[in-house]
């Protein structure tokens, strides 16, 4: 029974089983526990490995994304459907790292959950929503970029600032009401561990799913609905996207060079999320199904694992100062305190308004 986001490499975690072969829950608490792994080599390179990389992570993503929100929200001609889309990934990103990272980094590093009951389920229920909020709105960053694409003159009406920010709303209110069965399921359980041969045991704590829930069933439903239905969804948009823009009616060159760049930003992004997400959403699912062994190699590399996935929530400032020269601009002049220059209008409010709606060049 464990969550998509709990720690793995202490053992008041993913090391937790409340099984009948080890005995039944008492009052929450489980009997005597032993695994067969070199407990104090992983304790020794999680105290060193997790505050370090996880530090990192949790620095740059609030940094990286609080920069992505203000610097879309001081420009006022930087404000399109796509770039508030990416407003709500940041804002996503953020709450993600704000939720999700210290915990998790506390529950590697101590052998047991500090934080009460309450706050466990809060935590994993935050930590739920926000991972589905990040991928569901490059969902919507997917689908507008079809709509600018394949429907460049229809979607004018339907591609404003209000439904973007309605879209929102309604992706948050769904995400908010779905992932409320994570409050119930999640919890705090005490159990004595043992190793394996040791002399001594522990009464620890975890934050986990509790025993009378179907930890596999909880975890499939949550990678099918959290990483292969959306990244299915956002195949189908671009498969359709690019042979519009590769074979269909011809457009000016400019207009050709503007779809290619914001195509190939928001292409990246969800690229990025694939293969950052991919390794621990499938070794959480093996796990739930009890085909992922437990020993010293496998849970470094569930750590490596987080950590990757983990990344996912810092890098997309960095992949939009790389593939788009008015978030660059845009950063240089933040970061420096430069004033405003008087706007020499190369494109006009009018004329940016029609290229956004016509070419995608809305970065």
């Amino acid at each position: 029974m464990e969550s998509p986001f709990v720690s793995l490499a202490n053992a008041s975690d993913d090391l937790v089983n409340c099984s009948s072969q080890f005995g039944s829950p008492v009052n929450g608490t489980c009997e005597r526990i032993e695994f067969g792994f070199d407990r104090e080599l992983v304790e020794s390179i999680v105290v060193v490995v997790v505050p370090l990389f996880f530090g990192m992570i949790g620095i740059l993503g609030l940094v990286g994304n609080s920069l992505v929100v203000v610097v879309v929200a001081a420009n006022p001609g930087m404000r399109s459907t796509t770039n508030i889309l990416i407003i709500n990934l940041a804002m996503a990103d953020l709450l993600f790292v704000i939720f999700c990272i210290p915990f998790t980094a506390t529950d590697f590093v101590l052998p047991y959950w500090p934080f009460g009951n309450v706050w466990c389920k809060i935590v994993q229920y935050l930590i739920i929503v926000t991972a589905y909020a990040s991928v569901y709105t490059l969902v919507l960053m997917s689908l507008d970029r079809y709509l600018a694409v394949v429907h460049p003159i229809a979607s004018m009406s339907w591609r404003t600032e209000n439904h973007a920010i309605l879209a929102i709303c309604v992706t948050w209110a769904v995400i908010l009401a779905i992932s409320t069965p994570a409050l119930v399921i999640h919890g705090e359980i005490r159990y004595v561990f043992q190793e394996m041969g040791g002399p001594s045991s522990e009464n620890l704590t975890a934050c986990r799913i509790l025993e009378q829930y179907d930890w596999s069933f909880f975890q499939v439903s949550f990678f099918l609905t959290s990483y292969v239905l959306p990244l299915k969804l956002i195949c189908i948009f671009y498969v359709c996207m690019l042979i519009k823009l590769w074979r269909g009616a011809r457009i000016s060159a400019e207009s050709r060079r503007g779809r290619r760049r914001v195509t190939r930003l928001v292409l990246v992004v969800v690229g990025v999320f694939a293969v950052c997400w991919c390794p621990i959403q499938v070794i959480l699912v093996t796990k739930s199904v009890d085909m992922f062994p437990l020993t010293t190699a496998t849970i470094m590399l569930q750590i490596a694992s987080h950590i990757l996935a983990y990344t996912n929530s810092c890098v997309n400032p960095f992949l939009y100062a790389f593939l788009s020269d008015n978030f660059r601009k845009a950063f240089r002049k933040i970061i420096y305190c430069r004033p405003r220059p008087e706007p020499n209008n190369r494109l006009g409010p009018a004329t940016k308004t029609t290229r956004a709606a016509s070419s995608g060049d809305i970065l």
